[in-house]
């Protein structure tokens, strides 16, 4: 076996990982940040303001990944199919940890919209999630799944 091949092979696989977790992280900050200020801005409680974050996590990722897939000609239902088998797991993923951070911070998710420490922990949260991401986007592109899904699209 070609231990440069294999190498090769290897950084070209990180670096989908790396690129197919960005673009989640994208879709992911825009929901995410979106639903904490909605939630902020109106006094809701952590959860509620979680709940909220997540699902726009989600609309905006399948978004997000569903637009190339559209252009590329796929129908409405297959675009959104393509979308759930590439983004699911690493969105799912990717929320877990950042929600998760920025309810352990304390203070956090109560400092509101002008404080340091909210912006602060998100920003900290995205990346922490980013980090624990890109393994998970890796093991699934190796295995033909997650992003691989997406290839033929583009």
């Amino acid at each position: 076996m070609d231990h440069h091949h294999t190498a090769t092979e290897g950084r070209a696989l990180t670096r989908s990982a790396i690129s197919a977790t960005l673009h989640c992280l994208t879709g992911c900050a825009i929901g995410e940040v979106l639903g904490m200020v909605i939630g902020t801005a109106l006094g809701w409680g952590n959860l509620a303001t979680i709940v909220l974050a997540v699902a726009l996590a989600f609309v905006f990722g399948y978004s997000l990944t569903m637009a190339p897939v559209l252009r590329a000609g796929l129908g409405f239902g297959a675009a959104l199919g393509v979308a759930f088998a590439a983004d699911t797991l690493s969105i799912t993923v990717m929320e877990i940890v950042d929600n998760l951070f920025m309810v352990l911070i304390p203070g956090a998710m109560e400092a509101g919209l002008t404080s340091w420490l909210f912006w602060a922990s998100l920003a900290a949260a995205l990346a922490i999630a980013f980090a624990l991401t890109v393994p998970v986007n890796r093991a699934l592109i190796a295995r033909g799944k997650g992003h691989a899904v997406m290839h033929r699209y583009h």
